[in-house]
């Protein structure tokens, strides 16, 4: 493997990372947020939901630049807008510059989450086996970190500025230097489907009706890590009995279950396969549902949403990974299209829990982010590798020595 590779690797690992940091320290904050600038409970979602809207323009967009523009240089670009814009949101003090920060933050994340995935795929392509869960890892990473330093200076009492501040000082010249190594990789050229020109501009095309199944699975994917982030607290403790301080422990053990299993995932990959990796996970996650559901107090919970995390962990990476394969010569705006569906669940997750929790039961409302997950496990015949499409490098099918 190449020094070039290696460091590409490295460079877009970090970037994952910081992204990470910074979507955890705008998301851990927002009560502070909505504090520093008066926002009421009833214009809060308005707000909350303005930034995944963008996003999903901003993927939109992404998909359109990339016909013209190397994904590298979205990239190298969008996060310095999106590190930028999380200090200017704790920066402000009117309602009207907290409106104008969260949107330059949802349009750049939507532009950067499509671009880091994309170099992901190309450079998983060319490596030749999975790689992508460990960018996710670095991800997860990112956000323990964030929530880590979020509560520090939560703790101790600082102006969001002031805890933002150091933390965009030091990632803002690091990722702009790390932007130096990125690399974008060329698509092999498969019957019906063009690659790259010699500007590394994609010429395929991106059909719909093959695209469908992994929408679906990344829709699902996000409503249940939405259900997660924005319920696990408040059903430990309401509806399981658990302490307020019990209540913040469920979604950190999800963080670092997701942590753990993207670390290994990669390697569950190239042992058994995508679609093994995927249906065990979509069972595993559909399991955890089921304990949180049936748990008769916090402590059954908390291992209910410890399988949330064994089990989510590897559905994003690996269909971000499927779109690649799937279209060899357009896998920039695969993913691109499929990163929109990454905002449609997380829109979708938290209010859907929530109106079926106040009209029927919250018990009961965690066995509809349980019966989607099956879903999952149905589709993830989407992610077997096309062996007619591996000419490029990208991952190889595994395959068995008869001798």
């Amino acid at each position: 493997m190449t020094d070039a590779l290696r460091h590409g690797r490295a460079s877009l690992a970090f970037s994952f990372f910081a992204q990470g940091v910074a979507f955890a320290l705008l998301v851990t904050r927002i009560p502070a947020l909505q504090d520093r600038y008066g926002v009421s409970d009833a214009l809060l979602p308005v707000f909350l939901a303005a930034v995944p809207i963008l996003a999903g323009l901003g993927s939109v967009t992404a998909e359109q630049l990339v016909k013209r523009v190397r994904p590298s240089r979205l990239l190298r670009w969008s996060q310095p807008v999106v590190l930028l814009s999380l200090l200017g949101a704790g920066a402000g003090d009117r309602m009207v510059e907290l409106a104008v920060a969260l949107a330059a933050f949802g349009l750049a994340v939507g532009v950067l989450d499509a671009s880091m995935n994309m170099l992901g795929v190309s450079l998983q392509r060319a490596y030749g086996r999975s790689i992508m869960l460990g960018f996710h890892a670095a991800y997860s990473l990112g956000g323990i970190v964030g929530a880590s330093l979020a509560w520090a200076g939560a703790h101790g009492r600082l102006a969001l500025w002031v805890a933002y501040l150091p933390v965009v000082a030091v990632l803002l010249p690091a990722v702009l230097v790390g932007s130096r190594w990125y690399v974008d990789g060329q698509a092999p050229a498969v019957p019906g489907e063009p690659g790259k020109d010699k500007n590394g501009h994609e010429g395929g095309t991106v059909a719909l009706r093959l695209l469908l199944p992994l929408c679906l699975v990344m829709t699902f994917a996000y409503i249940g890590d939405s259900t997660v982030s924005n319920w696990s607290a408040k059903y430990l403790q309401d509806t399981l009995g658990g302490s307020e301080q019990l209540a913040t422990v469920p979604y950190n053990v999800y963080m670092v279950t997701t942590l753990l299993g993207r670390t290994v995932g990669d390697l569950g990959v190239r042992r058994f396969g995508a679609v093994a990796v995927v249906r065990l996970g979509a069972l595993v996650a559909a399991l955890g549902f089921a304990v949180v559901a049936g748990a008769p107090g916090p402590w059954v919970g908390i291992l209910g949403f410890t399988l949330l995390g064994m089990g989510l962990c590897v559905l994003v990476p690996q269909t971000f990974a499927a779109a690649g394969r799937l279209f060899p010569g357009a896998s920039d705006a695969a993913v691109a299209r499929l990163n929109i569906f990454n905002y449609v669940g997380f829109l979708i997750g938290s209010p859907l829990v929530g109106a079926l929790g106040d009209a029927w039961s919250h018990r009961g409302a965690m066995l509809v982010p349980m019966g989607l997950v099956l879903v999952t496990a149905v589709h993830a015949g989407s992610f077997a590798p096309r062996p007619d499409r591996y000419r490029g490098g990208h991952e190889r099918p595994r395959t068995a020595d008869v001798g």
